[in-house]
């Protein structure tokens, strides 16, 4: 079935599992044991129905700090008893054990739950895991993917990081309500703030200080609505024993308060493509231990304590060096988030400077934490000593670390599938604490990619290292979700330890739980899809030639594409996968996660023949072969219109992005606001050509509305010129201003889902066979 189950049918399943009721939870156990417990038990509940709450769930800490995380499941005469270190533990060892004997299923595209009326004897042993956390989220989600969730989403997302057994989540929600009293407390106007603050789709980078005021103002109400779920967010992780990772002062502030504090230490920064500068207060000027200090108290007294706190002074920017910040690097440079080496083409900078440098911020950004809170522990993203190595150099990082005591300090080493061993190079981060992960996903767009053999074969590196020193969990990253369950499902199981199987083995078993039964021919199809797709560390064309966009349909356009070198993976397994999961589809159509999973290939497939045809079209009019670019001009439209219909199998649309922007506004003018935002997020971003599509998106409506009419404008000009002078700069000038007007007209989108998708995939696979 696919997400929540109606109650009287649970209740019906409840009934019908007599034979198996759970065993109930030993009266012995602590009272504290019980309450924690009921967490666990409610995440069960919720999933897999009222037949859960009499499952035994024995919650045994560790007694040693630092021991690994574990669980233990036993099924015997249909009695389930399960035990556990931890809330997550638990919840994560009876859906590992039922997940892997082929009955449940947990996904963001809905779930699959088929208990027996007896459930099979099974002992799954001690299974530990050799990381004490296991991290989740990316501070970009908090845009791509959250923007508009309500609690019921919020409250399915914490069940599903539960199960996977995240216990070391971001929690960023609701933080502007304690900027904005911060902000106020310094003097800020009422008017100041409402320039300040950008739209709610944007709010991630706001925070990092890439951008200010774009697309201001931040309604109120978004505010105290972000306010009223963090304490839902943070309750729930912390009934669970999770802990969350809160956000901090990094030294960002307002333009308004570097002009009422002129004698500060404050930076101008370069602005963002296409956005104003910001400002950096520098950690070492004393207005920034007083302002950190200040927000950590706001944020205690709205959210409660917390131990982890993460401050990115210098995401994506260069810290600098000259004594007169004259050497300040800008943030947000380019999309793929390497900020530039700041000091080429200047004098060189002095090695003993530039350590000395260092090491007074991070004192002093340690320092500003302790005065406030003594046990805190400052936390920071590692992806700056991968996407700006030029700088930071192994003299660099240690000295930035140098002057902070290993116990008051983590880093998330999160970008290990696009900068691989940084940690290497960083001596594991001198004995600080630190989470190796991956990002995987770049601004919730959605190719099908990851490399499953790739984290089976690093994860059983790292954790065999001796040079490790004090790793203490793995994590992934992703800006944005709901896209490619596979590679989470894979490396969560990683986490627990759950790499001793083949890849062929663990492939069955995701199979059988998620389609509820598996062949030779579908394995061996998936074995092909992981071949063609799924052996992709990282997905080059999201950025490619200086622009952003998951494929060349999706980036706006340019003659440039006929120097593509091509789409990364196997296309040729990728193909065949797609043709034999067609082939078999019959068999397995009324599974609607094997339809989806059907669905997303064919479209990956067909998104990269439509690339391939935009090549031809373009090489055919720049040599004025007219009558070869308008055969693939067809062959692109056909494709395209035939894919949009098809992408209504999946929840996830223009339509519903759009529609959930809409709801969430209280009033016309915030709801039309809010629909603003979310169109220009996924489509011109900050309307710099570099930015542009950073997020686009495999989804109905965007293909037919947003992608095809921009590239027929594109093509038609091309073909007017033949083989003749071309100005292209003037047709992407006019086309960047059609892009303004689609995103400022208010269009009304509605899903379509199509009757037969897996005739449509069919059909439409018969049509890449054409060419």
């Amino acid at each position: 079935m696919i997400g929540p189950e109606p109650l009287s049918r649970r209740q019906a399943l409840a009934r019908s599992l007599g034979a198996w009721l759970f065993a109930a939870a030993s009266p012995a156990m602590a009272s504290r044991g019980r309450t924690d417990t009921e967490a666990a038990r409610a995440v069960l509940t919720r999933l897999f129905g009222p037949a859960a709450r009499a499952i035994a769930l024995s919650l045994e800490p560790s007694p040693e700090a630092g021991s690994r995380p574990w669980y233990s499941v036993e099924s015997r005469r249909g009695r389930l008893s399960v035990r556990g270190d931890t809330p997550v533990a638990l919840v994560r060892g009876v859906y590992a054990s039922l997940r892997d004997a082929g009955l449940v299923h947990v996904s963001w595209e809905g779930d699959r739950v088929a208990l027996p009326a007896h459930l099979p004897d099974l002992a799954t042993g001690r299974v530990e895991s050799p990381f004490q956390h296991r991290a989740y989220l990316n501070t970009c989600t908090y845009g791509y993917t959250t923007a508009w969730w309500d609690w019921p989403r919020w409250s399915r997302e914490i069940d599903w990081m539960a199960v996977h057994g995240v216990d070391m989540p971001l929690a960023m929600e609701g933080q502007e309500h304690v900027w904005r009293a911060l902000w106020r407390e310094a003097g800020l106007s009422e008017d100041e703030l409402a320039a300040y603050f950008s739209g709610p789709a944007f709010t991630p980078w706001q925070r990092m200080g890439n951008i200010e005021g774009y697309l201001a103002p931040l309604p109120a109400a978004w505010i105290a609505k972000k306010r009223d779920l963090q304490r839902q967010i943070l309750a729930r992780m912390r009934a669970l024993g999770m802990s969350p990772i809160l956000p901090a002062f990094g030294g960002y502030v307002p333009k308004a308060f570097a002009l009422k504090n002129p004698k500060a230490r404050i930076y101008r920064m370069r602005g963002g493509p296409g956005f104003h500068e910001t400002y950096w207060l520098d950690p070492t000027d004393p207005l920034f231990a007083h302002l950190a200090a200040r927000f950590l108290a706001l944020y205690t007294q709205t959210y409660g304590a917390g131990t982890y706190y993460l401050a990115d002074s210098f995401n994506e920017m260069t810290p600098p060096i000259a004594e007169d910040g004259s050497d300040a690097g800008g943030a947000f440079n380019d999309a793929t988030g390497k900020t530039p080496d700041k000091t080429s083409g200047k004098a060189e900078v002095d090695p003993a400077l530039k350590a000395r440098r260092l090491a007074a911020y991070g004192k002093a950004i340690h320092e500003a934490f302790r005065q406030t809170r003594p046990d805190a522990v400052w936390v920071m993203q590692g992806w700056l000593f991968g996407a700006d190595q030029g700088f930071w150099t192994p003299d660099a990082i240690a000295a930035y670390l140098s002057q902070v005591p290993d116990e008051a300090l983590m880093i998330l080493d999160i970008g290990n599938d696009r900068y691989p061993d940084i940690w290497r190079r960083a001596a594991a981060f001198g004995g600080k604490r630190w989470i190796y992960g991956y990002v995987h996903n770049y601004g919730g767009s959605n190719p099908v990619y990851g490399d499953l053999d790739y984290y089976r074969r690093d994860l059983a590196a790292l954790t065999a290292s001796p040079d490790t020193k004090a790793l203490t969990g793995f994590g992934l990253f992703p800006e944005g979700l709901n896209n490619n369950s596979i590679v989470y499902e894979a490396a969560y199981d990683l986490a627990w330890n759950a790499g001793g199987v083949s890849r062929a083995a663990w492939l069955s078993t995701y199979a059988r739980s998620r389609y509820g039964r598996t062949t030779p021919e579908l394995e061996a199809a998936l074995g092909l899809l992981v071949d063609g797709a799924y052996s992709v560390r990282y997905w080059t064309p999201r950025w490619w030639n200086n622009r952003a966009g998951a494929y060349l349909f999706f980036k706006r356009p340019t003659a440039t594409i006929t120097t593509f070198e091509g789409h990364p993976g196997d296309r040729a397994a990728l193909a065949v996968a797609v043709h034999e999961l067609a082939r078999i589809a019959p068999g397995f159509a009324h599974q609607p996660l094997f339809v989806i999973d059907l669905v997303d290939a064919t479209r990956h497939l067909a998104s990269e023949d439509i690339d391939l045809a935009l090549i031809q079209a373009v090489a055919a009019y720049r040599r004025g072969d007219l009558a070869a670019g308008d055969a693939a001009r067809r062959r692109i439209e056909d494709l395209t219109l035939a894919l949009d219909a098809l992408l209504g199998v999946r929840t996830e649309s223009l339509a519903s992005w759009i529609d959930e922007a809409r709801v969430y506004g209280d009033t016309p003018e915030d709801a039309r606001a809010y629909v603003l935002n979310a169109k220009a997020q996924v489509t011109i971003w900050g309307g710099h050509a570099n930015l542009a599509d950073y997020a686009s998106k495999a989804w109905q409506g965007l293909y037919r509305d947003f992608y095809l009419p921009r590239w027929t404008q594109f093509l038609d000009a091309l073909r007017a010129a033949g083989a003749g002078p071309f100005d292209e700069a003037a047709v992407v000038a006019r086309i960047a201003a059609w892009e303004e007007a689609w995103v400022a007209r208010d269009t009304r989108y509605v899903r379509e889902v199509p009757p037969d998708p897996v005739g449509s995939v069919r059909r439409l696979l018969a049509r890449l066979d054409q060419a």
